[in-house]
């Protein structure tokens, strides 16, 4: 094993890596406090820099630095409209500003030290010799991504609360973004988003019912002991004062089920309606002067149509498709692109009969273009699901199609110039076509499949 490689088989940078995967993925959702917060934190700016300092050795001063003027930034209101923009562009990612964090810059002192006193052993010990580091620099790799992979959220755009009971005072640090409203024993949370586990296919009112069903298990599991759940059977009338104005609410249980009026200064702002914590019938939302802005048609949940008002007179009316309607579009998109592919086809194979002699290109050429036309392939395919319409691909998503495409498509087209020739040369196109519309329609697939279930 390469000496320069022996700082990431070293005892800290194996026990920081393995901390920072374990806080992740199980201790900061399980232990949410003060340790858990700190702990990546503390772990990642170990791990990062001797990682990137072992692949770049020429650079350590300049990755050491960087880091740290990196982390400066991101955990101050600095780095803000960086995180709007590339929430905006990419995918979402969140932090919390919390110049407390600050205080664990000190590691990267003792991963400096650290990285000093294992370059300078004469020998490694047993058990890191029979440690593979290029098995660990993959662990470090899928660390990196799993720290700041997206966090997928759905938002709830009408005013949504929960009813539960609590004993003990809760901690308003905790979980940002609810908001909480005591009631003696009873404890009204708002929440204006919920964290999921997953992408969901589509950011749709269905998505949002299905995420919203358990609401009130899900929030008080979050918040620990001492908050439980109400009766399903109880009938709760409640009016919560917020910055927005006063919400008048009916719950059955832990769920919103009826009536919700907001008023401000008097006047009805919002007026709607719940059934078992999702929205129904017709929304109606005023301006400050107390007239008609827009209206929300919702059946079982799902938004259906929305109207712009002005002077209480419908300006405009548009029609929004329910899940349902979303399936019946994708078959009918699906069957398109079946129909394209079996006209490239047929195309090909005219050609194919109709020359009888095979298009001569130089060696050189036919290598260049089984290198690159898989990415013309991917660029074609990145345009129809655009064209398509697809959901919220986000950048590593995009990034791991497009490599399974490269790999995919660079041994067919050897088989297609090598081995089957071209005819004609406009057959480069048909195939370059015919391979983009075949992951089309795998792609279409299997989001059709995600949006039945």
């Amino acid at each position: 094993m390469k000496k320069r490689l022996s700082p990431i088989v070293s005892f800290p940078f194996i026990v920081c890596l393995g901390l920072l995967i374990l806080n992740d993925f199980y201790l900061k959702t399980t232990y949410h406090n003060i340790l858990t917060g700190k702990l990546s934190d503390l772990c990642g700016l170990f791990v990062f820099p001797v990682f990137w300092s072992v692949l770049l050795p020429k650079y350590r001063s300049a990755i050491f630095t960087t880091t740290a003027v990196f982390f400066v930034y991101w955990k101050t209101s600095h780095s803000q409209p960086f995180i709007d923009f590339f929430s905006e562009v990419f995918f979402p990612i969140e932090r919390t500003v919390d110049l407390t964090d600050l205080l664990a810059l000190p590691i990267l002192a003792a991963a400096w030290f650290s990285m000093d006193s294992d370059q300078q052993k004469p020998v490694l010990l047993v058990w890191q010799k029979r440690i593979n580091p290029y098995l660990i620099g993959a662990i470090a790799i899928f660390a990196f991504y799993s720290t700041s992979k997206p966090r997928y959220t759905q938002r709830l755009d009408q005013p949504h609360y929960i009813l539960l009971t609590s004993d003990k005072p809760i901690d308003r640090s905790d979980y940002d973004h609810l908001q909480y409203f005591r009631f003696d024993s009873l404890l009204v949370v708002k929440v204006d988003e919920i964290s999921l586990s997953e992408r969901p296919v589509k950011y749709d009112d269905y998505s949002k019912n299905a995420a919203v069903k358990n609401l009130d298990y899900t929030v008080s599991q979050m918040l620990g002991n001492g908050v439980r759940l109400v009766d399903p059977k109880t009938i709760t009338y409640l009016n919560i004062n917020t910055a927005e104005g006063v919400d008048s609410v009916r719950f059955r249980g832990g769920l919103l089920d009826g009536k919700l009026i907001r008023k401000k200064d008097g006047k009805i702002t919002i007026a709607g309606l719940y059934k078992n914590g999702i929205e129904d019938s017709v929304w109606v939302f005023h301006n400050g002067n107390g007239k008609f802005s827009n209206a929300v048609t919702f059946v079982n949940g799902e938004r259906t149509k929305v109207q712009l008002f002005e002077n209480s007179n419908v300006i405009k009316t548009d029609h929004v498709n329910t899940r349902k309607d979303t399936v019946r579009y994708k078959l009918i998109q699906i069957i398109i692109l079946v129909l394209l592919l079996i006209g490239t086809v047929f195309l090909i194979i005219r050609n194919y009969h109709q020359a009888s002699e095979k298009l001569q290109m130089k060696k050189l050429s036919k290598w260049l273009l089984c290198i690159f036309m898989p990415i013309v392939v991917w660029c074609i395919h990145f345009a129809m699901i655009l064209l398509l319409g697809n959901y919220h691909y986000d950048i590593f998503i995009v990034l791991g199609i497009a490599i399974l495409m490269y790999l995919i498509a660079c041994p067919l087209f050897f088989i297609v110039i090598f081995g089957i020739q071209l005819r004609k040369q406009i057959d480069l196109l048909w195939y370059t076509l015919l391979l983009a519309l075949a992951f089309s329609i795998w792609i279409e697939i299997n989001i059709y499949l995600e949006l039945s279930i």
